[in-house]
């Protein structure tokens, strides 16, 4: 019995597509002129997109603050610390300058064999805003992340949207986006 052309043909290709893996999507340009000076401080985290975010994350993300010092070989090296109830979760990590202004290597401490992180500073105006996108890279898949900061409570008009097609370009839905509880907390907690 012979098959339809049509059929064999979608039989066909659909056999090739299942071969391939998609291409991550390009990573957004860098930016143009990125003053490392001006970017260092304290740093408040209002929202987070990535490719490991679910909508039951949402509960789990406290406020948190990421504050970057930079050195004379131009590392930053980045606190960041969140209020988990009555106590202080506290992380940190080197972020080493890359070939491009505003692209780093990130550093976490661990040692040889440790999974690569790329991370980059896609937009600010470093008064009121940040835009960061890293990727780190495992052995069996890639972790995307955008991070939305700001240096207070309060964005500049548009900053938000610029997130949203930051994330949508980078293949995220809106339930890969999860913002912080601010419910019951204070920006000058005494905790951390």
């Amino acid at each position: 019995m012979r098959l339809p052309c049509g059929l064999w043909l979608w039989l066909s290709l659909l056999k090739v597509l299942q071969g391939q893996t998609p291409s991550p999507p390009t990573l957004p340009p860098p930016m143009q002129s990125f003053q490392g000076n001006q970017f260092q401080g304290e740093w408040f985290v209002l929202g987070l997109a990535g490719n490991s975010f679910r909508p039951e994350h949402r509960a789990l993300l406290n406020p948190f603050t990421a504050t970057f010092e930079l050195s004379d070989d131009g590392r930053f090296e980045v606190w960041n610390a969140m209020t988990r109830g009555q106590h202080c979760d506290t992380w940190s990590y080197v972020l080493i300058p890359a070939a491009q202004p505003g692209q780093f290597t990130v550093d976490h401490g661990v040692g040889p064999g440790a999974d690569r992180e790329e991370t980059q500073v896609v937009n600010s105006d470093y008064t009121q805003f940040a835009l960061m996108l890293s990727r780190r890279h495992t052995s069996k898949l890639a972790i995307l992340r955008i991070s939305l900061l700001s240096r207070n409570w309060l964005l500049p008009p548009g900053t938000l949207d610029q997130f949203f097609c930051l994330s949508r370009a980078q293949g995220l839905s809106d339930d890969n986006i999860v913002f912080p509880d601010v419910t019951d907390w204070s920006p000058h907690a005494s905790v951390c």
